[in-house]
């Protein structure tokens, strides 16, 4: 635990207010954008209708969307060799080359696409947490 408050702090330096924080002053919701990948990585949940398919996809675009500046903005003053700076990139990458595909027809492939946005936003909301130090 003493290690994972050094590292915090160690980062808190080069966390600056995110762009999207700035146009109405609230942090992103972790909370909710965790629990909609709960909705798809959950080993207990029912497999959603088609609409509430649509509807949470777009919710998970959506959160990634608000997501990737925020993680960008606090990963920009770090030193160009730091590690977790270049795994936070790396995950932005991946963030973005998932929102560019889209879903085949079907719900089966609906949903597999759905479940590797939600893994994605997991990873980003893993690496905002990390800068952050806030545990939603």
């Amino acid at each position: 635990m003493a290690n994972a408050d050094k590292e915090r702090r160690r980062y808190a330096k080069y966390s600056q207010p995110a762009i999207g924080r700035e146009a109405d002053g609230c942090p992103p919701d972790i909370a909710l954008m965790r629990s909609s990948v709960r909705r798809f990585l959950a080993e207990d949940s029912l497999p959603p209708s088609a609409h509430e398919l649509e509807t949470l996809t777009l919710r998970l675009r959506g959160h990634m969307h608000l997501l990737i500046p925020e993680v960008e903005q606090m990963i920009a003053g770090l030193p160009k060799d730091d590690i977790p700076r270049y795994c936070a990139l790396a995950c932005i990458g991946e963030a973005r080359r998932k929102l560019n595909i889209s879903a085949q027809p079907g719900i089966s492939s609906g949903i597999a696409h759905a479940r590797r946005l939600a893994r994605s936003l997991n990873a980003l909301c893993d690496h905002y947490e990390k800068f952050t130090g806030d545990r939603s």
